[in-house]
């Protein structure tokens, strides 16, 4: 497996002030539909993480991506997919949403 670059939340804002609007990233968020519906950040792009190996060409390879899920492990795995697929910019983001909503947003539900 690749090494994988982390970012937290806190961190991922510190590049890129404006979160998931600012269009010099994505934030792919690899959850289920039944974590979206409890928990979600807005303007997180979202692509289930059984789907992904099929929608790989909806992703930009050059531009900086980080992955989310709940926790930060499921999203390591897809990172790690990512740059083995020869996407050039892909970051974890560590703790995931569960970080998110600790260290950005206490408004985003912890589950």
């Amino acid at each position: 497996m690749p090494q994988v670059p982390e970012l937290t939340p806190t961190e991922f804002l510190d590049r890129w002030p404006r979160g998931a609007d600012d269009p010099g990233v994505v934030l792919l968020d690899i959850r289920e539909p039944v974590e979206l519906d409890t928990a979600s950040v807005a303007g997180a792009q979202h692509i289930r993480m059984g789907e992904l190996p099929a929608r790989l060409g909806e992703l930009n390879r050059s531009q900086p991506m980080v992955i989310m899920c709940h926790s930060g492990a499921r999203s390591l795995r897809v990172a790690a997919f990512l740059l083995e697929q020869g996407f050039e910019h892909v970051f974890n983001l560590r703790g995931g949403i569960d970080a998110w909503s600790l260290e950005v947003d206490t408004k985003v539900p912890r589950y």
